[in-house]
């Protein structure tokens, strides 16, 4: 496991974060959301996750099962982030990694989840 320590954020700089991630452990999912997003996920404990600034420009929005609080900036429109539940109770970070600075998230090898089908 490659633990990195990444900045990153949304399009406007509005939201800015660092995350602690390994990027060799991504996952992409087809889930109705993150196919049409194109997100390229990377997950960290809550822990390993500090919002920098624009809590206050985060939206919310829940769909499915509600499990997963998606934020996406008020002002750009972009999801960075997402906040859930591992079945444990563990909190997670779920980073979209096109949002990682200096990382073209194209170039990695995620993991292909059905989120489609859950």
């Amino acid at each position: 496991m490659t633990v990195s320590h990444y900045k990153g954020g949304c399009q406007c700089g509005a939201v800015t974060f660092e995350a602690d991630v390994d990027l060799d452990k991504t996952v992409a999912c087809n889930c109705s959301r993150c196919r049409r997003l194109g997100s390229v996920l990377a997950f960290a404990p809550e822990s390993d996750f500090h919002l920098i600034s624009g809590e206050e420009n985060l939206s919310e929005y829940l769909f499915n099962k509600k499990a997963i609080h998606h934020l996406f900036c008020k002002t750009c429109g972009i999801e960075s982030f997402a906040r859930a539940e591992r079945p444990d109770g563990v909190r997670m970070i779920a980073v979209n990694a096109n949002c990682l600075d200096g990382v073209d998230a194209r170039a990695l090898s995620p993991k292909h989840y059905d989120g489609a089908s859950v």
